[in-house]
C-alpha cells in the first residue's frame, strides 16, 4: 500500500517484550505504550518470568502511561504467571499448532481476537492475520465494507484474498497501519493517499455500505 516496500513493523526487540506491548495497546495508542515499555525496562520487568514474579504495585506504576493501568497490571501477571508456570515459558506454549495457540491465547483472560493474532503472527511467527481499528476503517472506505463486519468474517475476507504467509500477513498489517495513521484517518487526507484512485470513499463519497 506504501511506496517504502515491506516494512518490519511490530516494535519490540524480544518475544516477551512483543506479548506485554500487545497487552499494553489495547485502548491505547503507541507513544503511551512506549513509556510504559520504558519503564518496565528500568524496573527490570520487562519479561514475562519478572513480571509473574513482581508485585502488583510494581507493574501498575511501571505502566501508569498505558492507561487503565491497575487492569493491565493485573492482566500482565496473570498471562505471564500461566505461561511460566502452566508452559514453562514461551518455547512449549508455541510449539502448539496455529488454532490450538489462538484458542489457548482466547482463553487466557485480557486476550481477545486481536491481541491473540498479533502475539501469533510477531511472537509466535506463524500465520494469523491481525484485524484492528485501522485495517476497518480502510476497508470500509476503500472497497466499501459494512463498519460493522466481524472480526472473524473481515479476517477470511482478508486471508481469502492474500497468500497465507507470515511475512506477507506482517507486511500487509504494516502497511494497513502506515496508511491509517498517515492518510486514512478520522479526518482522512485523502488527495495525497497512494490508494485514493481504487477508494470508494474518495471517489464516490461512500463510506461502509
Amino acid at each position: 500500500m506504501g511506496s517504502s516496500g515491506f516494512l518490519n513493523w511490530w516494535p519490540g526487540d524480544t518475544k516477551d517484550e512483543i506479548i506485554i506491548g500487545a497487552i499494553l495497546t489495547q485502548n491505547t495508542n503507541w507513544r503511551n505504550v512506549e513509556k510504559a515499555i520504558h519503564n518496565l525496562r528500568d524496573s527490570n520487568l520487562l519479561s514475562l518470568w519478572e513480571l509473574s514474579n513482581a508485585k502488583i504495585t510494581n507493574i501498575e506504576n511501571a505502566i501508569k502511561p498505558s492507561g487503565f493501568y491497575r487492569q493491565k497490571a493485573l492482566r500482565l501477571k496473570n498471562i505471564a504467571y500461566i505461561i511460566c508456570e502452566k508452559y514453562d515459558g514461551l518455547g512449549n506454549l508455541f510449539r502448539k499448532d496455529t488454532k490450538e495457540l489462538r484458542n489457548t491465547l482466547l482463553s487466557m483472560n485480557g486476550i481477545g481476537m486481536e491481541t491473540a493474532d498479533s502475539i501469533i503472527l510477531y511472537a509466535a511467527e506463524k500465520p494469523s492475520f491481525v484485524i484492528d481499528a485501522y485495517t476497518k476503517r480502510i476497508m470500509s472506505r476503500v472497497y466499501g465494507i459494512d463498519k460493522k463486519v466481524s472480526y472473524e468474517t473481515l479476517q477470511s475476507f482478508i486471508t481469502s484474498n492474500i497468500r497465507s504467509d507470515i511475512v506477507i500477513y506482517k507486511d500487509f498489517h504494516a502497511q494497513f497501519v502506515e496508511l491509517g495513521k498517515h492518510f486514512c484517518m478520522k479526518e482522512p487526507s485523502c488527495s495525497n493517499c497512494p490508494v485514493n484512485k481504487i477508494c470508494r470513499y474518495y471517489n464516490n463519497g461512500s463510506d461502509g455500505l
